[in-house]
């Protein structure tokens, strides 16, 4: 049986029932990946945290830790995915920033700025300054 990272979380917030049959779904439960999800609700981040310090117990123990100490209830979260490559690299390439940087100030940046940035010639980059002349 293959199981998705949500098919853990609902398991262990939600159903209640436990997945984990033997040592096939043992192998394929990614505590990291669960515990991030469950890193974004306010009652489970301090057990996500326990978790991830605790992360030379085998699966089955922190499964079952999870699946026996967090109550029941439907819980939704976005998860944080990067940000689109292609507009990382206008936005670096206009303001000179770095990665992190421009990772952290892309969701400030609308769309219609982008296709600006994108549209603007960067002759001005590439002209001689007054001492190369």
């Amino acid at each position: 049986m293959s199981s998705s990272p949500f098919d853990w979380l609902k398991s262990v917030t939600h159903d209640k029932k436990d997945i984990m049959f033997g040592d096939a779904e043992e192998k394929q439960y990614n505590s990291f990946m669960t515990n991030r999800g469950l890193s974004y609700h306010q009652d489970t981040v301090l057990l996500a945290n326990e978790m991830n310090r605790a992360s030379f117990i085998d699966s089955r123990m922190q499964y079952d830790f999870l699946l026996k100490t967090i109550r029941p209830r439907k819980r939704f979260s976005k998860w944080h995915k990067k940000s689109n490559p292609a507009e990382m690299e206008v936005i670096k390439e206009y303001y000179g920033y770095s990665d992190a940087k421009a990772e952290s100030v892309a969701d400030l940046i609308s769309a219609d700025d982008i296709k600006h940035m994108k549209s603007v010639s960067y002759t001005h980059l590439t002209l001689p300054t007054n001492r190369e002349v």
